[in-house]
């Protein structure tokens, strides 16, 4: 007997999400128990609303009783299953298992009446919504186990017993909402049903498998009339432009090689270059750094987007926890002292709105005060200035929206200034070289050097590869996690860099900080809280993978700005695709449960 405690709920969710990957439980739930209003009144249910037990006299047919489950099967389904455990016939074993429409009599077993579908236990027929049966199975009684299977694709319905396929037992099924059903009508009949609470006996998933298999199929063999050469040219630009917004020259021009065109690029190499060099810096950590290129490469930008600029500094503040940022980073590298330091974080260059004179030193003029001389020696908590943790509140996501781009017939030529940074692919990224003054890992920006070709010899492009993997890795050089790098002095700039990035926020109007962008802040707070900021609640802020989000919508910017479209093509494409799919879905199209656009991606 089934009961609540003998099966997990988690595993059951694990289960239906894997059968039924395309349902939306939230707008169309999936039948998971029998209805307690939805049943007629000699029926009784337990355990946890899956036995149904036959309380009635059962004399004649007028003391049938049906239940159906608590929600009708989703289109978004595709191929819907149950099973149905007997766990005693009763008297006579009059049972019926089906389908039924919303609505009709629940006096009745499954069959009998118009838009009811059921299997019969005493006779073996089938029963499609008429009094009259027809032969179909076998009997079943107690012990046996009957599925019954909804197909949504072709609209017809088979059972098992005891895992075997019978056959098919009904065609041309309506396209209207049918939900499970049982019905009963003699005395002790009792079963449990399996809405994938548990393994069902029958290889439901296989057979999922295969119908994902032929849909995939039809498509591959799906012809289109206008020719192949113009789809081929469309997707040959959908890829180019897609390289080319995420900085992929060396790929672009492979690409553009093996298919034996050219396309003209919007962008000239160099801001592509540029691009490429902020977003290795983001991903690394080095936020700072990115900020400073970014205002230098891309001036006003920033200034112009207040609120990703907010998001940035909060992100630099995060990175100064995990010790990766180039403020703290290099403070705790003694082997490599920088001369004249000053902070990037105090910098004004790092801020360019302004916040009110009453509240902001005379020397300070965009909201941060003047580089601080560095601390000598770590101050007592009691000496310092306190910086209280706020508590940790929702996550907002950093991840801008992007709106839909178009191809740009702008070509941009050659530009002999550009520099020598390639692409961050991994057959080829851009050369790196470390500079001994400081320690830290700079672009070779020459402008009279030649882009990198594929004459290179190995040396080149082994030492190429090994400094793009420190730059992008070197945080994982330091062993274990320790709050800004275990360094007193790094703690204390990261101290005085939150005190000013809170104040800051304070000051700001609300247009040009936006609430969400101050609960990123209380959140990136929140980490002081905690002894241990990588293994808290809110430890996920210093996972690397949260650079990622910030990185997007800075490019996105950067693209922008050039009046370039934000958003790839290609990711427009693919967001209209999967629109379509929902789309075939919520018109009743069962077949659009087994397209995955994800799955043609891989």
């Amino acid at each position: 007997m089934v009961t609540t405690s003998d099966y997990s709920v988690k595993e059951f969710n694990d289960r239906l999400k894997s059968l039924y990957p395309k349902v939306n439980e939230e707008e169309t739930p999936l039948p998971r128990k029998w209805s307690p209003r939805d049943k007629f009144t000699f029926i009784t249910l337990s355990q946890d609303n899956l036995k149904v037990t036959y309380m009635g006299e059962g004399k004649t047919h007028r003391d049938a009783a049906s239940v159906r489950a608590t929600h009708p099967i989703p289109t978004s389904c595709g191929i819907y299953y149950f099973e149905v455990k007997i766990i005693s016939k009763g008297r006579d074993g009059y049972m019926g298992i089906g389908l039924s429409a919303q609505g009709v009599s629940l006096n009745r077993l499954p069959g009998w009446d118009k838009l009811t579908y059921g299997y019969h236990g005493d006779d073996g027929h089938s029963f499609c919504s008429s009094g009259t049966g027809q032969p179909y199975g076998p009997t079943f009684t107690t012990g046996d186990v009957v599925g019954c299977c909804l197909n949504l694709v072709n609209r017809t319905c088979f059972y098992t017993k005891n895992g075997i396929h019978i056959g098919e037992a009904f065609q041309n099924l309506p396209a209207i909402p049918l939900y499970p059903t049982v019905g009963l009508q003699t005395p002790n009949e009792e079963l449990s049903a399996n809405f994938g609470q548990y393994e069902f006996m029958f290889d439901f998933e296989d057979y999922i498998k295969e119908w994902r298999k032929n849909t995939q199929v039809m498509i591959s063999k799906y012809t289109i009339d206008d020719g192949q050469t113009k789809i081929q040219t469309i997707l040959h630009k959908l890829v180019t432009s897609y390289l080319l917004h995420h900085g992929y020259v060396v790929t672009t021009d492979a690409f553009n090689q093996s298919i034996s065109q050219k396309y003209d690029y919007c962008e000239e190499i160099a801001s592509i270059n540029n691009r490429q060099k902020i977003k290795r810096l983001v991903l690394a950590g080095r936020i700072g750094e990115a900020i400073d290129n970014t205002e230098t490469m891309f001036p006003g930008l920033l200034t112009n987007n207040p609120n990703l600029h907010f998001k940035l500094k909060v992100r630099q503040f995060i990175e100064m926890v995990n010790g990766t940022d180039s403020e703290v980073k290099n403070l705790s590298k003694p082997k490599t002292p920088r001369s004249n330091y000053s902070s990037p974080a105090l910098s004004p260059k790092h801020m360019s709105w302004s916040v009110s004179a009453s509240n902001s030193p005379a020397s300070s003029q965009n909201g941060f005060s003047p580089p601080l001389q560095r601390p000598q020696q770590y101050r007592p908590s009691e000496q310092r200035s306190s910086c209280t943790p706020i508590a940790s509140s929702s996550t907002a996501t950093t991840s801008d929206s992007l709106s839909q781009g178009d191809f740009c017939p702008k070509s941009a030529a050659s530009d002999s200034s550009c520099e020598s940074d390639s692409d961050m692919d991994t057959d080829s990224e851009e050369a790196t070289k470390k500079d001994p003054s400081n320690g830290v890992v700079s672009s070779n920006g020459d402008s009279s050097a030649k882009p990198e070709t594929s004459s290179n010899n190995g040396v080149e492009n082994k030492e190429n590869n090994n400094d793009n993997a420190e730059l992008l890795q070197e945080d994982e050089d330091d062993g274990e996690h320790s709050l800004c790098g275990g360094n007193p002095v790094a703690i204390e700039r990261m101290m005085q860099f939150g005190q000013q990035l809170l104040k800051l926020a304070s000051d700001s109007k609300t247009d040009q900080v936006s609430s969400k962008n101050k609960h990123l802040l209380k959140d990136a707070f929140s980490l002081l809280a905690y002894k241990d900021p990588w293994n808290c609640p809110v430890g996920y802020q210093l996972d690397s993978s949260q650079r990622e989000p910030l990185c997007a919508a800075l490019n996105s910017a950067i693209l922008e700005s050039q009046n370039l479209p934000k958003k790839p093509p290609l990711l427009t494409v693919i967001g209209q695709a999967q629109l379509c799919v929902k789309k075939m879905l919520s018109n009743k199209i069962g077949s659009a449960a087994f397209v995955s656009v994800s799955d043609y991606l891989s």
